[in-house]
């Protein structure tokens, strides 16, 4: 069972006496540790009647007689042993044992990266505990995620395309995410959904404005406005192969839709299929529109290039060089005559 399903069923679930956290994403561990704590023990902490070992010092009976000590206080306790992997291999029978009759209110919590299903352990665990996979989410899972836990947090709604443009940004740390979406909701205020634009100017700062808007100015056709914002972007520190990143990630997604429609899908479709925001689709089919599908298809190959440029393939300053992608891909100077 994955965390985020466990998370969403917890109150549902019938309590396991051993549970394994299993994975690297710390975040989803600590949810569901503060879940096991609450269910058990009714608080989030477990300093009254909970335990926490490291896995390389602590020996199983030390671990037995805390799950079977009854407090004045409570009739349940929680330990947990953590970075547990040396644990299990040194105590992996005297664990399955365990699991035949375990302490009826107590749970054992076992924290490791990784959890063989193969052995005999795992089985019993199966039957008798539970596994709580905490790795990491990607892509659609990942875009659930983050709609899921803001509507919880905050009653809010996060858009499509605010939520592509975040996972774009932050990368895929449920921790990191989770400290943006609390900014985003107080940036928003009484508003009920947060857009693109709340974003890029919450999470992303100037930097990101303006690379969209240089990135923008690259469609139109308006060379003046794009070489100003990349003077603007390289004199304020930012790093050239850090831009060419933003640029790849934007005109990627248009190379690939123009090869989508060269096999007769439509323009709009092929756009949406590339993960083009949708307020981005009108503007993106008039840019390939205005340079013509002959330049359309080469841009992966301008933007290889320039990748190969800037790791010292050419003699030409970064500036000069990013001037000359941006530039051949606004369609205002003619392609090199060989790539």
């Amino acid at each position: 069972m994955h965390a985020t399903v466990f998370l969403s069923q917890v109150e549902q679930l019938e309590p396991a006496p051993v549970v394994v956290l299993q994975g690297e994403e710390t975040y989803l561990k600590q949810a569901a540790l503060k879940a096991i704590l609450r269910r058990t023990l009714g608080n989030d902490d477990g300093e009254l009647d909970g335990s926490r070992y490291p896995g390389s010092e602590v020996d199983f009976k030390t671990v037995r007689d805390e799950l079977l000590t009854v407090s004045m206080f409570a009739a349940a306790r929680v330990v947990v042993v953590e970075e547990a992997e040396e644990f299990v291999s040194q105590h992996r029978a005297a664990l399955e044992e365990y699991l035949d009759r375990p302490a009826r209110a107590s749970v054992l919590v076992l924290d490791v990266k990784h959890w063989p299903k193969n052995t005999r352990l795992s089985k019993k665990l199966a039957s008798a505990g539970r596994e709580i996979e905490c790795t990491e989410l990607k892509g659609a899972p990942l875009q659930r995620w983050l709609g899921q836990e803001l509507q919880t947090r905050a009653g809010k709604q996060l858009t499509r395309d605010a939520a592509a443009l975040l996972m774009e940004l932050v990368g895929t740390s449920l921790g990191l995410l989770s400290q943006e979406l609390d900014k985003l909701a107080a940036y928003v205020g009484e508003r009920s959904a947060i857009t693109l634009e709340d974003v890029r100017a919450v999470v992303g700062g100037w930097q990101t404005e303006t690379i969209w808007q240089m990135l923008d100015a690259v469609q139109d056709g308006r060379p003046a406005q794009t070489l100003e914002g990349l003077d603007q972007l390289l004199r304020a520190g930012e790093p050239p192969l850090k831009l060419l990143g933003g640029i790849t990630f934007v005109f990627r997604k248009l190379a690939e839709a123009t090869a989508h429609a060269r096999t007769g899908v439509p323009l709009r479709t092929a756009l949406e299929q590339a993960g083009v925001y949708r307020h981005q689709l009108e503007a993106a089919q008039r840019y390939l529109r205005r340079i013509g599908r002959p330049r359309a298809e080469r841009i992966l190959n301008l933007l290889a290039a320039a990748n190969l440029n800037l790791k010292g393939g050419s003699r030409l300053s970064d500036q000069r060089q990013l001037e000359q992608l941006l530039l051949q891909l606004s369609g205002v100077t003619p392609l090199p005559s060989e790539l």
